[in-house]
């Protein structure tokens, strides 16, 4: 690699770094590509622009690099469980994965900005298509769904989609409280607590 690619690898890492952080704590919409290109320390206020296109292109670029490590801990759970039929092996091959990879990044803002994403239906579909729905998730929901054959396909929606919230969210909340001091629960107990909940989630009876 050359010293001028090399250069430019590290200042879209640091525009990435700084755009995630400003995103989550700001708001996607509240911050400007110029914003961005000042506070990781470019000189040219077009460097966003240049780098990465728009700002769907740089939001993608934030998701998608997260993405790659989390599906590739994920293949290799699922690797390790086969057949299983157990509801709650597929569930820590959702959930573990994630939660592992935000416990490895040293101040993540990347639970909190995820969660701004999720809750905009214009950003939803954009981290849909990155992250959430990979072959490996797609695995996982037939796993959750070959376990419980006679579970109605209106509720294996709706529990999908709870699924979803709870993971985003409880992320969120963890990596919120962890930046205040204010953490009760480390990674992994909470990673735990969400396989429990999630389990009793789509174990529990449906009312007809």
């Amino acid at each position: 690699m050359s010293a001028a690619t090399s250069r430019a690898s590290a200042t879209k890492e640091r525009i990435l770094d700084v755009a995630e952080r400003l995103f989550a704590e700001q708001g996607v919409f509240a911050v400007s590509n110029r914003q961005i290109s000042e506070a990781a320390g470019q000189g040219n206020n077009a460097a966003v622009g240049y780098h990465f296109g728009t700002k769907a292109d740089l939001l993608r670029a934030i998701v998608r690099r997260h993405a790659e490590p989390v599906e590739a801990v994920r293949e290799r759970l699922l690797g390790e469980i086969g057949d299983s039929r157990d509801v709650r092996d597929w569930l820590t091959c959702l959930v573990l994965p994630s939660v592992e990879h935000h416990a490895s990044l040293r101040g993540s803002t990347l639970a909190r900005f995820t969660a701004q994403l999720m809750s905009d239906p214009g950003l939803r579909e954009l981290v849909v298509a990155e992250s959430l729905s990979g072959p490996t998730l797609m695995r996982i929901m037939d796993g959750l769904n070959n376990c419980q054959p006679d579970l109605p396909l209106r509720a294996k929606i709706v529990r999908n989609d709870m699924t979803r919230h709870v993971l985003v969210h409880m992320m969120a909340e963890q990596e919120r409280a962890l930046a205040e001091g204010a953490a009760r629960l480390t990674w992994e107990e909470t990673a735990q607590n969400v396989i429990d909940a999630l389990t009793g989630l789509w174990l529990a009876p449906v009312t007809e």
